[in-house]
């Protein structure tokens, strides 16, 4: 667990900060270098999602969705802009949120709003979201504060919500990234914060079609 090899909490969030505060506000920057894979991401993501958007009894509904670790705004831009009414977008650094408004263009009327916070200190509005989208951030936050986190992100949706993390997934255990202070955990503990945190996994899919050098990713759907 995450825990095991985050020696100091306050360092670990901290040294993060720093490390973004650093990365141009590009999508090649917000992707590590891998800009390449913005279109192949987001046309698997798109699929994913639309199996709770589509009609039915307990269809996810389209009215409001968050994007945290939001950064520019990729994925509200290319994802969920484009299937929802509105979008709340949450990142910790300041200057990705002010390049989200200019990269974000007209459709960026549609952000209702830029919270610029640590996702360890924010607190989704409650029955506000239809769907809240995490990718490529758990890894920037303790188990303990990842499990608050998505029960915070629970109290956040409304009726037939659903939560989806999409993250890179070790093959075993935890992994520290001392370059940008993360970690990547093993999808069996992930499925463990999940379960701690009272949320259900109703779908599960790893992503095909990435370069072979990076780590596995799988995407999440919870309710």
């Amino acid at each position: 667990m995450s825990n095991e090899v985050v020696e100091d909490e306050l360092e670990f969030y901290s040294k993060a900060e720093k490390y973004w505060k650093d990365i141009p506000p590009t999508v090649d920057g917000m992707l590590g270098g891998y800009g390449h894979i913005s279109s192949i991401d987001i046309s698997s993501s798109k699929k994913f999602l639309l199996r709770f958007l589509r009609d039915g009894p307990s269809r996810t509904g389209a009215t409001c969705a968050l994007d945290c670790g939001a950064g520019i705004g990729r994925i509200t831009k290319r994802l969920l802009l484009p299937l929802f009414k509105a979008v709340d977008m949450v990142d910790v650094t300041e200057d990705f949120l002010t390049k989200a408004r200019t990269y974000l263009g007209e459709e960026g009327r549609r952000v209702r709003n830029y919270f610029c916070c640590g996702l360890q200190d924010f607190s989704p509005e409650p029955n506000t979201y239809d769907v809240v989208w995490i990718q490529w951030v758990i890894g920037h936050l303790t188990d303990d504060h990842l499990s608050d986190f998505l029960k915070r992100c629970k109290v956040g949706l409304r009726p037939n919500g659903i939560v989806v993390i999409k993250d890179n997934m070790a093959q075993e255990g935890v992994i520290m990234d001392d370059v940008d202070s993360s970690v990547c955990r093993d999808l069996d503990v992930v499925r463990k914060i999940i379960r701690c945190a009272g949320l259900a996994l109703l779908a599960e899919e790893r992503q095909e079609n990435f370069p072979d050098e990076i780590y596995h990713v799988y995407t999440l759907a919870m309710r």
